[in-house]
């Protein structure tokens, strides 16, 4: 099995995380015969690329002999996904740490507080290999799914904007991914306030726009004008890092193609138009 250089073998030491609503998460490791432990996070580089970025937590101990480490609120992490690992001492190879009780509670209702630009998530999870991870968004804006109605010809979705107000001239952008130029627009119905909104989307129009290849298209918001920066359309102020294979929504079949919308392995929502298989 590879294996990250200054990493040492499997181990089986667990560790207590308990995420607060503000974006802070406590570590709870058992009594370590070690003298100055450290909790390192590790942004897990993209396929190709090397190790960049860390950020070292000293474990501290407490009354009852246990060690503590504490991620605050800032600075904010940079997006994507970081491994946890024990440092026995700086400089010895560090140990990926397995998760024991993940405390993960407030932040189930993490939707209903809204959230100043940037837009900072934090989400503890197991990795599918077992051990402990962060799964981090950082972004100027975003648009937070509240419900999504799916019938044979539309789907229906409300959202609610944070960071930014919704403003006259905002629209909902669908573009279709790894081409140039296919977006279709639709204009967004806003409440009072700017901040929670609706629109619908036609499902012949996306069958009509495939030019007979299988698509997908992205979701966005623009908030304030045509000229303004997006922000995505998705799921993520809550407790769950993964929500692709949970959520799982009606498809619909029209003109010889099934249309399904989805979230990604990012948590947006995504819409895919492929065609029918024959049977």
């Amino acid at each position: 099995m590879n294996r990250e250089p200054g990493t040492t073998q499997d181990t089986q030491l667990r560790v207590h995380c308990t995420a607060d609503a503000d974006g802070r998460i406590t570590f709870r490791l058992p009594a370590l015969d070690a003298p100055q432990p450290q909790v390192l996070l590790r942004l897990r580089p993209k396929k190709g690329q090397t190790e960049e970025t860390v950020q070292v937590l000293p474990a501290e101990a407490v009354d009852d002999g246990t060690r503590r480490a504490v991620l605050e609120p800032q600075p904010a992490l940079a997006e994507g996904r970081w491994d946890v690992y024990l440092l026995p001492e700086p400089g010895a190879p560090r140990q990926r740490l397995r998760p024991a009780l993940r405390d993960v509670r407030a932040l189930v209702d993490g939707h209903t507080r809204d959230r100043p630009s940037p837009v900072a998530v934090r989400v503890p999870y197991t990795t599918k290999d077992g051990y402990l991870a962060v799964r981090t968004w950082l972004r100027t804006a975003h648009a937070e799914v509240e419900g999504i109605a799916v019938t044979d010809g539309s789907m229906t979705v409300t959202a609610r904007s944070h960071g930014a107000t919704l403003a006259a001239g905002a629209v909902v952008r669908l573009r279709a991914r790894g081409t140039k130029g296919a977006v279709l627009t639709r204009e967004p119905q806003v409440e009072s306030g700017g901040r929670r909104f609706s629109f619908t989307v036609d499902f012949a129009e996306l069958v009509a726009a495939r030019a007979g290849s299988d698509r997908v298209w992205d979701l966005s918001v623009q908030p304030r004008s045509a000229a303004g920066a997006t922000a995505r359309i998705g799921r993520l102020l809550d407790d769950l890092a993964e929500r692709k294979e949970v959520f799982v929504y009606p498809s619909a079949t029209l003109a010889g193609a099934v249309v399904r919308p989805y979230y990604t392995v990012d948590n947006d929502l995504s819409v895919e138009v492929t065609a029918v298989q024959p049977q």
